[in-house]
């Protein structure tokens, strides 16, 4: 297979970002980069372009890096409370997922947290505090606190808050 080195013009995920060359097919980069617009192919004329790409890339760095200090600050602000059914004898029913932490923040807090972001190695089936570390950026990692409360418990405590 024949290969082609092609400028990209915006950064696409698995391949690079703006002002990388990097070698791809040439069907991908025939059929695909260059009629959407995405790269450009690397001769020496189009070279002289990379500079202003790099100023692109920069600048969303570092507003990527910004987005992801200030949704830090708000994880670490924010106090979840989650519902887990537990029977007779401590057994839970069920589990606190990763997906369902990640739509808890997101109904919370109105951060857009995907759950690949969370690092959670088992789902939750105790009751409990957990702090749980968010990926947010390569450079800036977080936590958030969930609590993890048995059903029957939650039920107890928003009567008792209900009636004061």
């Amino acid at each position: 297979m024949a290969t082609v080195e092609v400028i990209l013009k915006e950064k696409i995920d698995g391949l690079g970002a703006e002002a990388d060359v990097v070698k791809v097919k040439r069907g991908f980069a025939r059929n695909f980069l260059l009629p959407q617009g995405r790269a450009y192919e690397a001769t020496r004329g189009n070279l002289r372009h990379v500079e202003q790409l790099k100023e692109t890339r920069a600048k969303r760095e570092a507003q990527e890096l910004a987005d992801a200090e200030n949704a830090a600050t708000r994880l670490k602000k924010l106090r979840l409370t989650t519902e887990l059914s537990i029977g007779q004898g401590g057994k839970a029913f069920g589990s606190v997922t990763v997906s369902d932490v990640a739509d808890l923040i997101n109904e919370k807090s109105k951060l857009n947290i995907d759950r690949h972001q969370l690092v959670l190695e088992n789902p939750i089936k105790t009751t409990g505090s957990f702090d749980i570390p968010v990926k947010l950026h390569p450079d800036v990692d977080a936590s958030v606190t969930v609590r993890v409360v048995a059903a029957d418990e939650a039920g107890e405590e928003a009567s008792a808050e209900s009636e004061s």
